[in-house]
């Protein structure tokens, strides 16, 4: 199992400052980090790029001081109840909540106060209920024995693993994903203009249970798409309250503030209603995306594919068996 996962494992410590980890995460490209109580001497959550975005959000809200950040331990802020009863509310994406599979995926569910994860000795299988079943986005690898964090698994890692194991069966998969009711299609879908600002569209996903959403014009036509966990604003931001005021700017600004020489698992990536899962598995194969924005003839947003969906899809076809 431990060839399909993430490297760069690392921890936070729930006492330093919010603003470390965060630098950590940054700085070696990790979405997450397992936060470590040296009291207990034991994992206690999770500390996510999308929690630190997530308290700026707060500090804008409240006009709180945001330089207070350098001198707050993460224990604190996961204590304060205006928080946690705000901007770090759990929300389950509908896709979820229509799944009779994600039971245990309620707003009340927090990867700040519970955590999970798996072993060496955890199947594939496994660690897909375990993220489906308690609506994960990341599913840390735990040595029991001296508690080291070996990495962390994610959808996409997952559907690495079935692309490459898979992909030759041609025969299962000539239906296409719309067909095989592989995503979310029409009004479920939540798109962004790219005139809104960032704090709006942060605030869209987070109510959502959405981790990015397509960004259009005024046509509808799709032009990229913002990722919850897009640290752009920040690597723009000379300091923290530098950082809350380009909430304020508009996503065209911001996607225009991108590199370019880069390609990320969060770039935009399309496809139609028409593409077999086949296809889509090939697609995968070569660009290893989070998600496909489905589109019309005229490039129009009909639809979302995300590498949740078609894992959740895999998943739903074991239990049948």
């Amino acid at each position: 199992m431990t060839n399909h996962i993430t490297s760069h494992p690392s921890f936070a410590g729930y006492v330093l400052t919010l603003r470390n980890p965060c630098h950590i995460c940054g700085n070696i490209d990790m979405q997450c980090a397992p936060l470590w109580d040296s009291g207990t001497r034991q994992f206690v959550g999770l500390l996510t790029v999308t929690d630190f975005i997530d308290v700026l959000r707060y500090y804008r809200r409240t006009k709180g001081d945001v330089s207070t950040l350098a001198t707050r331990s993460i224990s604190e802020i996961l204590s304060d109840g205006d928080i946690l009863a705000s901007v770090l509310v759990r929300h389950v994406p509908k896709c979820d909540r229509r799944d009779a599979t994600a039971v245990e995926a309620t707003p009340s569910a927090s990867h700040h106060r519970t955590f999970l994860s798996a072993s060496s000795e955890t199947t594939l299988k496994q660690a897909c209920r375990l993220l489906h079943g308690h609506s994960l986005d990341f599913l840390p690898v735990i040595l029991p024995d001296d508690m080291r964090c070996l990495a962390t698994i994610t959808y996409t890692n997952i559907l690495e693993h079935l692309v490459t194991h898979f992909r030759e069966q041609r025969r299962l998969f000539d239906d296409t994903v719309y067909d095989l009711g592989i995503g979310t299609y029409h009004d479920d879908v939540v798109t962004a203009r790219a005139s809104e600002t960032l704090a709006e569209v942060l605030h869209t996903l987070h109510i959502n249970g959405l981790s990015a959403m397509p960004v259009v014009d005024n046509a509808g036509k799709v032009v990229g798409v913002y990722s919850r966990s897009d640290i752009t604003f920040l690597a723009a931001a000379t300091d923290a309250e530098d950082a809350v005021s380009n909430l304020d700017l508009t996503l065209e600004v911001l996607m225009s503030q991108r590199r370019t020489d880069v390609t990320t698992p969060d770039a935009l990536h399309t496809c139609t209603r028409a593409h077999t899962l086949q296809s889509i598995f090939e697609y995968f194969a070569q660009w290893k995306f989070n998600r496909l924005v489905v589109v019309d003839e005229q490039e129009r947003v009909v639809g979302i594919v995300s590498a949740r969906d078609l894992v959740s899809y895999f998943l739903e076809e074991m239990q049948q068996q």
